[in-house]
């Protein structure tokens, strides 16, 4: 019955808004395009604002204030929203829902800006569930709204002591990184319908949010302290309620880009975790790049797969600088042990084929021991891998027996991170070797990340691979003088922190106490263990 309900809603939307207003506004709209391109010189003058620039807003004694803006437009340096809603529809959804999108983009640009609004939440959101959509707006969108922020906005903001938003997105969208990030006290938004566990894509009984109406019914007689808008008309109104209103207009952004962009030591809140495949800011220009650049990545990815896994160590490097693959080695491989025990590398940990590239620049093989690593990645490593168990003395057995045969890899961080950070490093690796050698490593994609926190992880190497020029930095440090190792009296929480300072210093990073289990409870909720699902002995 719900659903039959939905589908009634949906048909009698179509019918008399879809079909019918649009029709008028979209030969409205192209009229004036018309009238525009006829005429330059009105294109590029603009109407001048009613209130001053936000660059003039004072941000002395502002503790006790009260500030209303919306995101959109105006905490956000971009004016269009369909990035935010290409992020939700291919990490929540599909690439199928992705391109769903992706080919709505010539009726959008005919659209006024309700029924853009209307269509960009359906495609995004019909069928999408509700976890997912809570799980995007945490661990995915923070990322591209912080890279994305306007720091003249941001700033005041920041100096008022209470501060409302008023947006007509999906109010879920928004709302986590507001609170989280910015201290927003409260989030008025569009309220988007739900049956049961899955939305449907329309708007719930009270429609797109109406930003002067919500004010109003908000405040009533009470006028806020300050207030942040666009140019718009609709802000215009929005703002003008307030005691003081300010403006961000376009031109501040163009002219004066360093005032706006806010670089990530002025982020109010670090972003050390984000999950999500997509590595670039989804435009439709840059979308539609990616699409048309998918089915060349994976015959790309296959062959440098394939390359690294059948070939000789300099072959699979010629041929993978070859296809794209950029490799940048550093340092030396030092002097073979006089003992029978191997050399223990220790390397920061950016995607699973950091042993791979590390063995491929040293050319010579080498043997990785890993946490949670998934059956198909297993199979396709072109190296000897080995599981820990996560028993402290169990691990510290089997490392032993491995370094009698050979030289180990392992990266104490047990889970990988994007960011410019290192997490904190186990100290069990300290307690079974005295010839330790650091690795700095480090990655650079451009479309594509190589990992993934609740995605399928046995792709993360193909999507890695998929990338135009995927980029792998590797330098090898100096071999730990001996007194600086457990046999010179130092505890392997010591060694370890001392590490964790080398390849910081070496990447440029910063070094965090944050563990694996803080990443997945963030990102995905769970502590990131694959489990072995084995038939139990009889």
């Amino acid at each position: 019955m719900a659903f039959a309900m939905v589908i009634l809603k949906f048909s009698n939307w179509v019918l008399y808004q879809l079909l019918a207003n649009s029709c008028y506004k979209a030969a409205s709209k192209m009229r004036n395009y018309c009238f525009l391109i006829s005429n330059p010189s009105l294109k590029s003058s603009q109407q001048p604002s009613l209130f001053p620039s936000v660059a003039k807003c004072s941000l002395e004694g502002r503790g006790s204030d009260t500030l209303v803006c919306d995101i959109q437009g105006t905490l956000l340096r971009s004016q269009s929203f369909f990035p935010y809603f290409m992020l939700v529809a291919f990490e929540g959804g599909s690439i199928v829902r992705a391109l769903a999108l992706l080919l709505s983009c010539p009726i959008l640009f005919l659209l006024d800006y309700e029924l853009k609004l209307r269509v960009m939440i359906f495609i995004s959101f019909c069928g999408l569930r509700l976890k997912d959509m809570e799980s995007i707006s945490r661990a995915v969108l923070p990322k591209f709204y912080l890279e994305n922020l306007n720091l003249q906005a941001y700033e005041v903001l920041a100096s008022a002591g209470s501060r409302v938003v008023f947006t007509s997105v999906p109010r879920v969208m928004v709302e986590e990184f507001l609170n989280e990030y910015l201290g927003v006290s409260n989030v008025l938004g569009s309220e988007l319908h739900a049956v049961g566990q899955y939305y449907t894509g329309l708007l719930s009984g009270s429609g797109l949010l109406v930003k002067h109406r919500a004010f109003r019914e908000y405040f009533g007689d009470k006028k806020p302290d300050i207030g942040l808008g666009s140019l718009s008309l609709h802000d215009h109104l929005f703002i003008s309620l307030c005691k003081e209103a300010y403006v961000v207009h376009k031109e501040d952004s163009k002219i004066s880009c360093t005032n706006t962009f806010m670089r990530r030591e002025k982020y109010p809140k670090p972003v050390i975790f984000h999950d999500g495949r997509l590595a670039f800011f989804p435009t439709p220009f840059a979308t539609l790049c990616m699409f048309m650049w998918i089915p060349l990545g994976i015959i790309l990815a296959i062959f440098r797969l394939l390359a690294g896994i059948y070939l000789p160590y300099k072959l699979a490097i010629l041929l993978g600088t070859w296809s794209g693959v950029h490799l940048e080695v550093r340092g030396s491989d030092p002097s073979r042990s006089i003992h029978k025990k191997g050399v223990l590398y220790v390397c920061s940990h950016r995607t699973l084929l950091d042993p791979v590239f590390l063995s491929t620049s040293l050319g010579k093989p080498l043997t990785a021991v890993t946490y949670s690593l998934s059956k198909m990645s297993e199979f396709i490593s072109p190296m000897k891998t080995v599981r820990l168990t996560r028993d402290r003395k169990q691990d510290g057995d089997t490392m032993q027996r491995l370094l009698s045969e050979g030289d180990l890899v392992v990266c104490p961080e047990g889970t990988t991170c994007r960011e410019p950070y290192l997490l904190r490093f186990s100290s069990l690796f300290a307690e079974l070797a005295d010839e330790i050698v650091p690795v700095a490593i480090n990655t650079h994609v451009s479309m594509f990340y190589g990992t993934t926190a609740s995605g399928l992880k046995c792709l993360d190497p193909i999507f890695f691979l998929m990338n135009p020029r995927p980029s792998y930095y590797v330098e090898i440090l100096p071999m730990v003088p001996r007194e600086l190792t457990c046999a010179g009296g130092i505890s392997s929480f010591e060694v370890a922190n001392y590490i964790q300072r080398q390849l910081a210093d070496a990447l440029g990073f910063e070094c965090t106490t944050l563990t694996r289990r803080d990443k997945y409870m963030m990102l995905a909720g769970n502590e990131g263990v694959v489990h072995d699902h084995k038939r139990p002995k009889p």
